[in-house]
């Protein structure tokens, strides 16, 4: 089986057509074969790594803050938020992954070929977007470590990202298990952190179960706060990022290897995304503890108060003492570089598969991050800290927005799902 596409009136579709396996180069049979004698583990290993890659924009400087504001403002009260929104999260990076999957082509291509072409490039704005604003609280929360760790200026932390995410793109020529193997080794270096700190102040157990499970918006700002949390939680431009992701893996032509593909798929973004949830809602519960306790300091009453990411190291002080603003630090900075990574990633992908760019991919990555900083750039400079860290949370708010326009997976991959059986 392969794909092509055929022009049918006015829209080009990807279908199924029955071809020799001589001409199907993305896919082989004696490999297919190989791959079903392997044990289920064995096989289920090959495809570990996109779901881990792309869990990371539920984890970016982004949702840090959101869910210290979401803790010191509400407590453990949105935490049902967080639930929902991961839920959510992991239908629609399951649609984006089988899509890949099962036409061999990922999102942006299949738009470029299933839509108008007024669509098409309304799309692809969206898509821009939704990067751009993605990337903002991504490139501030690595500036702000810079800051805590260098004391570099913020201005100066957002050209040094920009810079240092183009250095660790340069991996990619060692093939993407290196890039998936470093970012899956920052993401636990962040969770660490917050779990070490979460296993001291020991939230209760009630609350959090109670703010997981039964919806509440009381209080000042909570429905601007639950805005801002699903905006930083569901990023529209993972979805172009996962159906691209999955193409690196090979994949058997047959019926049966195309489904225990996007069964092992699923379990993998399922089990990353658990994770992603559990460093969430340890956030959030460390950030309620501390500044809902009823013990709490006057000087820790104004931190709550006013907490951003550049001054939130105070949380960890009880587990980690006067090293806590360094760790936190290494945190902040795992978190933004490793999700500006994939947001470059991401962008790359978009911006070739809707106009289909033919340059080197040094260059396609070059254009994406200085499209992407520039805003961060303009803002930290005429505003300083206090202007990032506002912007951070119009970012997710605006992501939160765009959202409707990037679905269209579904309804893509629904139709060529009819196409294929």
């Amino acid at each position: 089986m392969a794909h092509q596409e055929v022009n049918n009136g006015s829209n080009n579709r990807i279908v199924a057509v029955n071809v020799t396996p001589s001409s199907t180069p993305s896919y082989n049979h004696d490999d297919s074969s190989k791959q079903d004698q392997k044990p289920g583990w064995k096989k289920f290993l090959a495809y570990v790594g996109p779901g881990f890659l792309v869990s990371l924009a539920y984890l970016d400087p982004g949702n840090m803050e959101t869910d210290l504001q979401a803790g010191a403002n509400h407590g453990y009260e949105l935490l049902w938020i967080i639930l929902i929104g991961l839920i959510f999260a992991c239908i629609i990076q399951s649609l984006a992954a089988n899509l890949g999957v099962c036409t061999g082509k990922h999102l942006s291509e299949i738009c470029k070929a299933e839509y108008p072409w007024f669509v098409k490039y309304c799309l692809w704005i969206l898509a821009e977007l939704a990067v751009i604003a993605a990337d903002i609280p991504e490139v501030i929360g690595t500036a702000f470590a810079l800051n805590i760790l260098f004391h570099v200026p913020v201005w100066g932390g957002v050209l040094l990202t920009g810079c240092s995410t183009l250095l660790f793109l340069g991996l990619q020529r060692f093939g993407v298990r290196k890039l998936e193997l470093l970012i899956s080794i920052l993401v636990f270096v962040m969770a660490a952190c917050f779990f070490g700190e979460l296993s001291y102040v020991k939230p209760p157990a009630k609350g959090v179960i109670e703010g997981m499970f039964v919806p509440k918006l009381n209080g000042n700002g909570a429905v601007g706060d639950a805005i801002a949390l699903l905006g930083a939680l569901i990023m529209p431009h993972n979805l172009f990022l996962h159906s691209a992701l999955v193409l690196s893996r090979k994949i058997p032509g047959t019926k049966r290897g195309i489904n225990d593909a996007c069964r092992y798929f699923l379990i993998e973004s399922g089990f990353a995304l658990f994770v992603a949830f559990l460093i969430n809602v340890a956030m959030i519960s460390v950030t309620g503890t501390v500044c809902k306790a009823d013990d709490i300091s006057g000087e820790n009453v104004d931190r709550c108060n006013d907490i951003t990411l550049n001054s939130a190291s105070f949380l960890l002080q009880n587990v980690l003492g006067r090293s806590s603003s360094t760790i936190y630090a290494i945190a902040l900075l795992a978190s933004g570089q490793s999700s500006a990574i994939t947001g470059t990633y991401a962008g790359q992908f978009i911006m070739q598969g809707f106009l289909d760019l033919k340059m080197k991919k040094w260059i396609r990555n070059l254009v994406t991050r200085i499209v992407a900083i520039a805003p961060s750039l303009v803002v930290s400079i005429i505003g300083g800290s206090s202007g990032a860290g506002r912007l951070i949370i119009i970012a997710s708010v605006c992501i939160f927005q765009n959202l409707p326009f990037s679905l269209p997976s579904a309804y893509v991959y629904i139709l060529n799902i009819i196409q294929i059986t």
